[in-house]
This record gives C-alpha cells, structure tokens and sequence, in this order.
C-alpha cells in the first residue's frame, strides 16, 4: 500500500481530482489523504466519497503551533508551512509505515512505485527540478523542488521531517533571504545534514515546464515514453508537474508561464491530454456550488492568430532582416501557452 497526502482547496479542485484519478489509473493500491484548506472543499469531498480517499478539514488539522504563526503568513505562504505538517499529521494520526507528499498539480502517467522503490533502504526520496540549463534558477528557487517528498516512518525518516517542520514553523515565506525560500531551500543540504536521505534519479520522476526542453516525447503501447537528447537515455514518464497550468473567465486556458519554451510533442502528449482531462473531470462532477477549475478573472496571453503571427513577422523584419525566415515568429510560438475554449469543445 502506497500512502500520499497532498492540500489543496477550491481553486485547485479539477487538478486535485486529477491527481486523485491518475493515481486510481496507475497504482494498485494506494491511499491519498487530502488536506482541505477551505470549508467547501473539505464538504464537496466529503459527499463524493471517494473510494482510497480521506479528506481532512483544517478544523481537523491545525495545531496550536501552526494557529500561532497563520495570521504572519500570506495564504500561499501558510500552504508552503503546512507541507512538511500535512505529512507528519498523516503518518501520526493514521499510524502510517511511510507518507509520500505530492502536489495537487501533479498528475502520473505510470506507476510511482518504481520511485519509492529506487530509494530501497534509505528513508526519505527527495526530487531535483533537474533545470534546462537557459531556466536554471536553483540560486533562487532551490536544487530541489518540494512536489514529490517521500518519508519512511523510523529514526532517520522522522528526524529529517521534524527538523523541517520545525524550521517552516519558524520562517516560510515568499521573498528570498541568504538560505531561505519558502520552504524548499531547507532541502539544500539535507543529503549532508542527515542520514539516509535518496535523490531520486529517475528522470520520469519530476518533469515539468522549466526541464522537459532535455527530452523529447512519444506514445508507445499506451506508454509515454521519454529520450534524453543529449545522451539518448530512455525511460518512461511517471509524473509531470503542471505548473502554473490556469484557466481564465474569457474562456482561455494557459498551459505555464511563457518563460518556457514547450515543444509540439509535449503539447500534444502532455498539456493537452491533462486539459482534456480537467474539462472531463469538471462535466462529469457537474459541480455548481462553486468553480471547480478556479477561474481566474486577469487578462491572460491571448492564443495566438494568423494577425498576432503577421505582427510578430512585420515588427521583427524592422528589427533585423535576417529574421526574414520567421525564425522570431517561431521562437515567440514556443512561448505562447495559451488555448481558448468553447463550450462544445476546444479551439486550437
């Protein structure tokens, strides 16, 4: 039995239920606690009743400790504390053998347990964002991303989890100080700081919007399959991580930040196959207490039109002509993550 616990609340609804469902698709057996952060969450999931699913309210959650410190924190702030608690809080209170922390927004396309396996005797699995080199913003962000954390319930296990609970408790928070963001930079030496401490080294494990420029992508035998471009190293995808992945009130959808540039293959084989999957989601829940996908109201990226391509074209020929060949055009595309949906479907 594979224990997960991840948080979420309103906003995250449909990306949470994919994680929920890609992990019914491609785990035996499993067993995924859900920290509700808002009333109406913990309530929807609750009348779902959910089969390998507990949610727990904050009500339910919130210790004295973490009551203290949550008027000091913003509310994504006071998410980036709670992490390392929701985990501690699940292997205590449902006496767990081990407890691996995922984020809402993750979703897997094979099994996990291949993950936990690679760490064998070691008691806590922690994963690098393996950085494109042209994104690689580990000064700032961290070597290691706080999206999959496995915990082994024993000594070494525990120790490491405490200490990091301890220090969330005392600083998380959104700005960057000398060794500290959030509360994914106390991960930097924990390979030193403790024993037994794995860094996952499956390149399945971790992919997301600022690393997948390594790899290229294809669907073989209902698997998908990745190659590393510089070495030609294979393997196969088991989690992405849909950063930033929103959907907004004009009926667009932005797949990440334009930071990054996204190939047609990971279009094709990744985001557009979990959109698909989040509109299925929200048809089938037929929710209409509240907006399951957390639709925002800013102005998004425009998806892009034959008149936004011949702008980009005409504005990059007064620039220098050797952009003649569209190149410009080309790399802005690569950048540009934004889709607009209709009702009867998507427009591409």
């Amino acid at each position: 039995m594979l224990n997960f616990c991840t948080l979420f609340n309103k906003n995250y609804f449909t990306r949470g239920m994919a994680l929920y469902e890609s992990l019914n698709a491609n785990t035996k057996e499993f067993h995924l606690y859900v920290f509700a952060f808002d009333d109406i969450t913990f309530e929807t999931l609750t009348k779902l009743q959910l089969p390998n699913l507990t949610p727990i309210s904050l009500k339910e959650f919130e210790d004295e400790e973490l009551q203290k410190i949550k008027p000091t924190r913003t509310a994504g702030e006071y998410c980036w504390t709670c992490t390392s608690s929701t985990i501690l809080f699940s292997i205590q209170k449902f006496n767990l053998s081990h407890c691996t922390y995922l984020d809402a927004d993750l979703y897997f396309f094979s099994d996990p347990s291949v993950l936990i396996e690679e760490a064998k005797d070691k008691s806590v699995i922690i994963t690098e964002h393996r950085y494109s080199p042209v994104y690689d913003q580990s000064k700032i962000s961290g070597t290691y991303c706080v999206q999959f954390m496995y915990f082994k319930n024993d000594t070494n296990g525990m120790k490491v989890l405490q200490w990091w609970r301890d220090k969330c408790i005392e600083w998380c928070h959104s700005w960057v100080e000398p060794g500290k963001f959030g509360d994914q930079f106390y991960l930097e030496d924990w390979t030193t700081r403790f024993e037994g401490v794995h860094v996952l080294q499956h390149l399945g494990g971790g992919l997301a919007p600022w690393n997948v420029q390594q790899y290229k992508f294809k669907q073989e035998n209902g698997n998908l399959l990745g190659t590393q471009l510089k070495d030609g190293k294979r393997f196969e995808a088991v989690f992405f991580h849909f950063h930033r992945f929103k959907f907004f009130s004009n009926g667009i959808v932005q797949y990440t930040d334009a930071a990054y540039e996204i190939k047609t293959d990971v279009n094709k084989l990744i985001f557009e196959p979990y959109l698909l999957t989040l509109i299925k989601i929200k048809k089938r829940l037929n929710i209409d207490t509240f907006d399951i996908h957390g639709t925002s109201n800013d102005k998004p990226e425009s998806p892009i039109s034959i008149a936004m391509v011949l702008k980009w074209y005409i504005k990059d020929l007064f620039q220098a002509f050797k952009l003649i060949l569209g190149t410009g055009v080309v790399y802005k595309k690569r950048h540009l993550h934004s889709k607009r949906i209709k009702r009867n479907g998507i427009s591409y």
